[in-house]
């Protein structure tokens, strides 16, 4: 009997034991077919453990994005002279930080003075109608110019031709680079200093002393447009040498025009 007995206390145990551990088992594995729930993006702890997102929440779907931190960029400020430039810089940022032509004035008119009567030539390249001149200029080829006449022996000289520099929107600015341009026709170290600026018919004028040591020119750019692709050129300068005809420089250009222009 006391075996019977044992045995029962032993089947007893046995079965409870099973009826604690079935239900933790069931308990662990989710059904077939049933869907468990996504785990949320871990949190990175920061420095004051914190937690914060890994990442920047999206803007949700038509919604503007939040305006930049950075401030929007304004115009360049116009360079000073002798300012170094940097890459991309334009043709009047480098007219304007050329030491050697000064800011022109707004006004500064030329005076009055009598129109010259004398045949014209034609530059029909250049798209231009200008003097002959008399004695002491005489005309002397041409090349790298479309017209040139000179006074011999001098550095003296009065030419056309379509501008050699990329023409800018307006006229005035045309003409500023021109006359700075025209520095190459005179000796290093010169510097312009502007006498007379003033609109014409159709263009600029620019009348101005070029300043080298001791010695000086006085020069006048006209710039017309002719109807070409680029606007038309007058140049005109006579150095010191010649200052008998100084009275003329200004006339000279000023008496050019386009061509069916009256």
């Amino acid at each position: 009997m006391k075996v019977v007995y044992r045995g029962l206390a032993v089947a007893a145990v046995v079965l409870g034991a099973l009826a604690w551990l079935v239900p933790s088992l069931g308990q662990g594995a989710p059904e077939e077919g049933s869907a468990r729930p996504v785990a949320a993006p871990s949190a990175v702890p920061s420095s004051s453990g914190s937690a914060v997102p890994s990442v920047e929440p999206s803007v949700a779907a038509g919604a503007s994005p939040p305006p930049s931190a950075s401030p929007t960029p304004g115009a360049r400020p116009a360079p000073t002279k002798g300012a170094r430039l940097a890459p991309g810089y334009t043709a009047m940022e480098a007219l304007q930080a050329d030491p050697r032509v000064p800011g022109l004035p707004e006004r500064l008119p030329l005076k009055a003075a009598a129109r010259l009567k004398v045949p014209s030539v034609k530059d029909s390249r250049s798209g231009l109608l200008l003097p002959r001149l008399g004695r002491p200029w005489s005309r002397y080829g041409s090349g790298p110019f479309e017209t040139r006449q000179v006074i011999r022996g001098t550095k003296a000289m009065f030419v056309t031709a379509p501008v050699p520099i990329e023409p800018q929107r307006e006229i005035r600015d045309t003409a500023l680079l021109t006359a700075r341009w025209t520095l190459n026709h005179h000796p290093k170290g010169a510097r312009i200093r502007w006498v007379a600026s003033q609109r014409v018919s159709k263009g600029w004028l620019l009348v101005y002393r070029v300043v080298y040591g001791r010695r000086s020119s006085l020069a006048a750019v006209a710039v017309v447009d002719g109807g070409g692709a680029k606007p038309g050129m007058a140049f005109v300068t006579v150095p010191d040498s010649r200052k008998s005809q100084w009275r003329h420089v200004a006339r000279i250009a000023g008496a050019v025009r386009a061509i069916g222009s009256k």
